[in-house]
C-alpha cells in the first residue's frame, strides 16, 4: 500500500485493487484477504472458508467505531449511525431505530438534525456503500479517492490490512480432488460455495487423476460458468439470470498429488 501511494506520487498513478494471496510455507497454506475476493478448500467434498469478504455490511462496526474517533473525516455529510432507511426531513423529532458502532442489534432514538445526513453505510448486499461511493472496506491504493463532487477522502477508512487464515496440510490425507479455490468477487457474485464444489468435482471426474490440465480446465470452467453466455438481453446463466459483469479470475490450486490418491 506504501509503494502504491510512493507511485502515486512519483509516477501520477491512480486507483486502487482488493488483494487476495495464498503461500505455502512448511506444510501450512496462509491465506491473507483484503476486500472482497474469496478462497475456499474443497477437501473431500467438504467445503472449509479460507476467508471472508470485507464490505460496508460485514465491517460495518470497524467504520461507525473510526468515524467515532475522527468525526472530521465525515466532512460534515455523514452520519455514522445507521437506520433502517434514509431519514426524511418531515421526520424530525420522530421516534426510528437505529443502531451504532456497539450495537448488534437495534434500539429507537429520537431522530436529530444531524441524523439528516447522509449514512456512513447505505444500501444492502451488493448495493451496499461506503459514503456513497465504494463497496469494499479493505484493500491496496485509492489514495486519491474521494467522495463525488467533494473534498472528503475515502481512504482513511479502507484498511490495506489483510486477515489471514492458515490451514495445515500435514494434519490430512489430501487425494487428487482436494483443491484450493481462488476467486475474485466476479465469481461469487453469482454463485454460491456449493455450486462451485460441484463444478469442481464435476470437471475433476471427467478427467485422470494424473491429467495436470484437469486444474486449468476446472478454473475454466468456473470462468465460463459465471460469465455466462450472450443472449439479446446480455450475458446471461442457463437459470436466465445475468452472468457476472466483474472481472472474474479463478485459480484453481492442488492439495495431494497422484501419490495421495486413494
Amino acid at each position: 500500500d506504501d509503494q502504491i501511494e510512493q507511485e502515486r506520487a512519483s509516477q501520477h498513478l491512480a486507483g486502487g485493487c482488493c488483494a487476495l494471496a495464498a503461500i505455502y510455507l512448511m506444510g501450512k497454506f496462509y491465506v491473507a484477504n483484503a476486500g472482497d475476493s474469496r478462497a475456499i478448500i474443497i477437501r473431500n467434498g467438504e467445503i472449509i472458508p479460507m476467508s471472508r469478504e470485507f464490505t460496508p455490511e460485514t465491517e460495518r462496526q470497524r467504520l461507525q467505531f473510526l468515524a467515532l474517533l475522527r468525526p472530521e473525516l465525515l466532512g460534515k455529510e455523514f452520519t455514522p449511525l445507521e437506520f433502517p432507511r434514509r431519514i426524511q426531513p418531515k421526520e424530525l423529532g420522530k421516534k426510528m431505530l437505529y443502531r451504532d458502532q456497539s450495537m448488534n442489534g437495534w434500539a429507537y432514538k429520537k431522530i436529530e438534525e444531524d441524523d439528516l445526513k447522509f449514512p456512513l453505510i447505505f444500501g444492502e448486499g451488493k448495493k451496499a456503500r461506503m459514503m456513497a461511493t465504494i463497496g469494499v472496506t479493505r484493500g491496496l491504493g485509492d489514495h486519491d479517492l474521494k467522495v463525488f463532487s467533494s473534498n472528503i477522502h475515502i481512504k482513511p477508512f479502507l484498511s490495506c490490512f489483510p486477515e489471514v487464515r492458515v490451514y495445515d496440510l500435514t494434519q490430512y490425507e489430501h487425494c487428487p480432488d482436494d483443491v484450493l479455490v481462488l476467486g475474485t468477487d466476479g465469481l461469487w457474485d453469482v454463485t454460491n460455495d456449493q455450486e462451485v464444489a460441484a463444478a469442481v468435482m464435476e470437471v475433476l471426474a471427467s478427467y485422470e487423476p494424473n491429467d495436470p490440465c484437469r486444474y486449468t480446465m476446472v478454473a475454466q470452467e468456473l470462468v465460463v460458468r459465471s460469465r455466462g453466455v450472450l443472449k439479446e438481453r446480455g450475458w446471461r446463466l442457463p437459470n436466465d439470470k445475468l452472468g457476472s459483469g466483474d472481472d472474474i479470475s479463478v485459480f484453481v490450486i492442488p492439495l495431494g498429488g497422484p501419490g495421495n490418491y486413494t
